[in-house]
């Protein structure tokens, strides 16, 4: 460990206090980065804990997320023991948040991101156009004040203000790379998992990771190498993602297949080097149908079987019989979790799946003419679906109009009427109440 003085060099140097953060100005930052890598442990968890909410705040960066960024990157790779894992988690949230991983099983867009984002340059511009033509006072009061606001460096564009902190991170990998070798498993393993988000890098970052995979023996850090590999190669780098479909561990295992789907599905022109779609399910289904491993990797907010339906769903567009895969679906939807970051995370997926499987539609089919598997999963929905997951915004989903999109019922009594199951004493052609009457 070195010296908080060595870890913190330069930090005077920034004027924190014209920076920002979620409770306004940064001049707090420093004595939080102190504490982080202070000799107090539970000043150490403190600091860590405010430094998550005001300049990573709910999945939004500030301008001065991406000016701590090379602090804590000194703190994760030569910091106090009790704090490298906390400082690899927060690089890894100011990078990506857990909404990125929403696009999971395919990985981070970083060309579409980048394309999206709106630069100060622009802001500013669309603010000058704006104040031109403006004539209500309060209005062009308010103009001016958003206009000093970006060109004092604050950013306006969500996803350009997250762009900061993401290259900023992306500027330090080189030095976490050297991670990858500690001696603690843990801190292997959420390198590994920083380190899958940046696809413009793998040709740095590839070979580190195939390196570390090789001689890896703890099954969480091996599972999390595996998904970064599959995250950001074009091919099966050697084999060795088919290798590990017969890896002892099971999550492992189901590593190397999620990681062989993605390649499968954003890369049909490795196929002929991949194992078949229906072997890379049947693994896939083999994890689904049980619960998940304890520990396991962190991704998808640790709903591993919410992701197994995703990679199941990217390989029903290349498997030889798709509704042998989508009865594996129906398998592991009994498992899938709520989370921190996902509530009703099954109402989310099962609109995944209606939006992939149907076409909309004035009135459902017979159930009886349905394929096996779509019955099978109706069925399973009915069962597992509350009548809460009806509900309409603003307390609910959009599972009640992704339902009735596709001519199928929007309730759930309607729907275990539909496929033939006991309604338990609700009405299946009452309407659902009004969501807003709780609110006025």
């Amino acid at each position: 460990m070195k010296r908080s003085d060595d870890l913190l060099a330069g930090l005077d140097d920034i004027d924190w206090a014209s920076l920002g953060h979620a409770y306004g100005s940064a001049k707090d930052v420093p004595d939080q980065l102190r504490a982080a890598c202070g000799p107090d442990e539970q000043a150490r968890e403190r600091a860590f804990n405010v430094l998550f909410n005001n300049i990573f705040h709910q999945g939004t960066r500030y301008s001065a997320s991406p000016y701590a960024v090379p602090f804590l990157t000194r703190i994760a790779v030569a910091g106090p023991d009790g704090a490298r894992a906390d400082a690899l988690l927060l690089l890894t949230r100011l990078a990506v948040d857990w909404h990125d991983e929403y696009d999971l099983p395919l990985g981070i867009d970083t060309a579409a991101w980048r394309a999206a984002a709106v630069s100060p340059e622009e802001n500013l511009r669309w603010f000058d156009e704006q104040i031109a033509t403006e004539t209500d006072a309060e209005r062009l009061e308010n103009l001016h004040k958003g206009r000093a606001h970006c060109a004092a460096g604050h950013p306006i564009d969500r996803r350009e203000g997250a762009l900061r902190s993401y290259d900023a991170v992306r500027a330090q990998l080189p030095s976490l790379l050297e991670l990858l070798d500690d001696p603690d498993p843990d801190i292997r393993t959420r390198t590994a998992y920083l380190l899958g988000w940046f696809p413009e890098e793998a040709g740095t970052t590839l070979p580190p990771l195939l390196e570390c995979l090789d001689g890896e023996q703890d099954p969480v850090c091996a599972a999390t190498v595996l998904i970064a590999v599959g995250l950001l190669a074009d091919q099966d780098p050697d084999g060795r993602l088919r290798r590990h479909l017969d890896h002892g561990h099971p999550l492992p295992r189901w590593a190397a297949a999620t990681a062989l789907a993605r390649l499968l599905s954003a890369h049909p022109a490795a196929a002929p080097g991949l194992p078949s779609a229906e072997r890379i399910a049947a693994e896939l289904a083999a994890f689904g149908a049980r619960p998940a491993p304890e520990p396991a990797t962190t991704h998808n907010a640790g709903d591993l079987h919410d992701y197994t339906v995703r990679s199941l769903l990217h390989l029903m567009d290349t498997a030889q019989d798709p509704d042998g895969v989508l009865l594996e679906i129906v398998r592991t939807l009994p498992h899938i979790k709520e989370t921190g970051v996902v509530p009703r995370p099954l109402a989310t997926r099962a609109e995944n799946l209606m939006e992939a499987l149907c076409e909309p539609a004035d009135a459902a089919p017979e159930f009886t003419e349905l394929s096996p598997g779509r019955q099978k999963l109706l069925e399973v929905l009915a069962e597992l679906l509350t009548a809460e997951d009806f509900q309409p915004w603003p307390m609910g989903s959009d599972l009640h109009q992704q339902f009735t999109r596709y001519g199928l019922p929007g309730t759930r009594p309607a729907l275990r009427a539909y496929v033939g199951l006991d309604t338990e004493g609700e009405d299946p052609y009452a309407p659902l109440p009004d969501p807003w009457a709780a609110l006025r």
